[in-house]
């Protein structure tokens, strides 16, 4: 049996996904990769970083153009013409960065279709972390107390909807269904930390 274990973490926006991420990442003494992919993605393909973040989470510029070239984004060839779309780049990137993660060892991914990615990993835990609404709203005016309820409640729906657009178009799945993951937990059940300790314990096993 093998110690290694690679957790992909998709969430829903205010549900404290990336917190919990990062206290299991601390507690199995394993690296936590989220933010990092940007520059390490900007890196591997000589790119502006300011100018890819603006790209991520975002497939409305490359979708009709993808479509109409009736090309898979993963098996698209630079060849024949093809000049393919910022979003393009930056997904594929980030995909050669995340397997190159995984094979150097344990590791917590953050979002970017991840579980997608390393769909073949055989130690791979899946996971999908949301939350009740209130809960969602709660968490998002502490670090915005600027925001009225209208602006933050429309804030985590565009946030869902631009994550799952992403999702969906790049992986052909349906991001949030629960047989594309291997566990889906309600935050609000058992709170940050206690999610935390869940996740832990059940990668334990999964080692």
């Amino acid at each position: 049996m093998s110690n290694k274990i690679i957790i992909t973490i998709a969430r829903q926006y205010g549900s404290g996904g990336r917190e919990i991420g990062e206290l299991v990442a601390k507690s199995l003494g394993i690296p936590l990769y989220d933010r990092e992919l940007i520059a390490d993605a900007a890196a591997k393909g000589n790119l502006n970083e300011k100018v890819i973040k603006n790209a991520e989470e975002s497939a409305a510029n490359s979708l009709l153009y993808t479509l109409a070239m009736g090309s898979n984004v993963l098996g698209a060839s630079m060849h024949f013409g093809y000049k393919m779309p910022l979003n393009d780049k930056l997904f594929i990137l980030q995909s050669e960065v995340i397997k190159e993660y995984a094979a150097e060892g344990s590791c917590v991914v953050i979002g970017r279709c991840a579980d997608y990615v390393l769909r073949d990993e055989p130690n791979i835990l899946r996971l999908f972390i949301y939350s009740d609404l209130d809960h969602r709203e709660a968490r998002v005016h502490s670090r915005h107390p600027e925001l009225r309820s209208a602006q933050i409640i429309d804030v985590i729906n565009r946030t869902d909807k631009r994550r799952s657009s992403y999702y969906n178009f790049y992986t052909g799945n349906k991001w949030g269904k629960y047989d594309n993951y291997d566990m889906a937990i309600n935050s609000s059940s058992l709170g940050i930390e206690g999610t935390a300790e869940l996740i832990v314990e059940f990668a334990k096993k999964k080692m």
